[in-house]
């Protein structure tokens, strides 16, 4: 007898993952995979379109031909601040531009100029002034800059919606995309910023739907149903909020270290979106306060930087254990990025900068976590994993309970989780999420 499963597609910037998960959220299925970027017309590096559409492709029939899953239903989390422009036949019309793609300084001054500055305008869409990284902006760059793409969009869908259109034909907007710093949602009046509308960019965006609607599609003779996929932050959360009701943030770990507070529901500041905080909108529609960290991407740098000095692997960073008394030596001084002749290993000089970059991350966290009573912290991803980072943390925050935190994918596990009702029988598990507990006490270096 087959089990009854569903299908989610976790499309990180980096790695592409594909999973079964079955009604008790355990994993049946994994594979993952890394593609090769190419360069947008400018020379700039941009993820392969055309290499995403047929990994999604290929493994969706190759998982649906497996004799042993029945597949019920299929969702998807990916990155945000990433369109897919669509002409009439449903066919990418231009490259999946990079959000780290340079904006023109001219247009972006035009725009802020017209729509009442760049303050009023972030707190308005509660959405930092990020060029590229705000996805409408994007739009608005095609209008005024590449009027030919420009004119034969039919629609412009968010990566998690267009990884679901390729399954369900149907092009829709989801608010978890359109609300996470966009520029495009009117965080005051709940609706499309008026831009969106004067620049004529409205006609080239979907309607939204309920991220906990589905279609039905017909598959080898079997009906499932499909989500229309969520922003992976968003989708994060999801496990999070349904296990816990006590006041808490989740800290999720990757390129981005994005600090999420549910429970903070003050305006935002200008001195807050100058710091990089934002809004995102959870899969309800309900707002979540949140900072972020390029944290991740400045880990990946650094390690390698550290690897090819000391000529060890890049991994080694892996094999590298909290020691209190060489924190304790080293917290007197600055980490030396370029002077790594000053540490006597990799591990000296690993240790060293792990703790700049933590007084970073509690920077950005202490952002959304003031004028709250958040009692634990839950990290999430890649830095849950990393010894020094959490010990680390719960030294920064003696008052608080941090715990690494691990559920079995969390993004992945949200999209699933977001559409529960249409696939599954079975309730929520409340124990879906194991966590390990790092006391300050015991890690003290004083």
């Amino acid at each position: 007898m087959s089990t009854p499963v569903i299908a989610i597609f976790d499309i990180g910037k980096t790695n592409k993952k594909v999973f079964l998960f079955d009604e008790d959220y355990k994993i049946r299925f994994e594979k993952s995979i890394q593609l090769t970027e190419i360069k947008d017309e400018d020379g700039f590096p941009c993820e392969d379109i055309d290499a995403l559409i047929k990994w999604v492709k290929d493994s969706f029939n190759k998982l649906s031909s497996l004799p042993e899953y029945e597949i019920k239903a299929i969702n998807v989390s990916a990155h945000g601040a990433s369109f897919v422009h669509l002409d009439e036949k449903g066919n990418p019309v231009a490259p999946l531009y990079n959000y780290l793609k340079p904006y023109p300084e001219d247009l972006k001054k035009t725009f802020y100029d017209i729509y009442g500055g760049e303050n009023d305008f972030s707190r308005i869409t509660a959405s930092p002034v990020l060029g590229h990284l705000n996805s409408g902006m994007q739009l608005y760059w095609l209008k005024h800059k590449r009027p030919e793409i420009f004119k034969q969009i039919k629609y412009s869908l968010h990566l998690p919606e267009y990884i679901s259109y390729l399954v369900t034909g149907k092009p829709v907007s989801g608010i978890t995309s359109i609300g996470c710093h966009t520029n495009l949602w009117d965080f005051t009046n709940n609706n499309y910023h008026r831009w969106v509308q004067n620049e004529n960019i409205i006609e080239k965006l979907a309607p939204i739907i309920s991220s906990t609607e589905v279609t039905t599609i017909n598959l080898r003779q079997n009906e499932i149903k499909a989500g229309i996929g969520l922003h992976d932050s968003s989708a994060a959360l999801i496990p999070y909020l349904s296990c816990f009701s006590e006041p808490f943030i989740l800290l999720s770990t990757g390129t981005w270290c994005i600090s999420l507070n549910p429970f903070n529901h003050t305006p935002l500041t200008d001195d807050e979106l100058k710091k990089d905080c934002l809004c995102y909108l959870t899969f309800e529609g309900n707002p979540v306060k949140a900072s972020r960290l390029f944290a991740g991407h400045d880990h990946e740098l650094e390690t390698r930087h550290i690897a090819k000095h000391f000529h060890v692997s890049e991994e080694f960073y892996k094999g590298v254990s909290y020691l209190p008394e060489l924190v304790r030596k080293l917290s007197a001084s600055e980490y030396k990025a370029n002077n790594l002749s000053l540490y006597s290993s990799s591990d000296e000089a690993y240790t060293h900068f792990m703790m700049r970059l933590v007084k970073q991350q509690v920077t950005s966290t202490q952002l959304v976590l003031k004028n709250t009573n958040v009692t634990r912290i839950f990290v999430d991803g890649g830095f849950s994993n990393n010894p020094i980072f959490m010990n680390l943390l719960s030294l920064a925050f003696p008052s608080i309970e941090v715990y690494a935190a691990s559920v079995a994918q969390a993004s992945a596990t949200g999209a699933a989780m977001a559409i529960h009702k249409h696939w599954n029988k079975h309730p929520h598990k409340a124990d879906m999420i194991d966590l390990k507990f790092f006391s300050s006490k015991e890690n003290t270096i004083s």
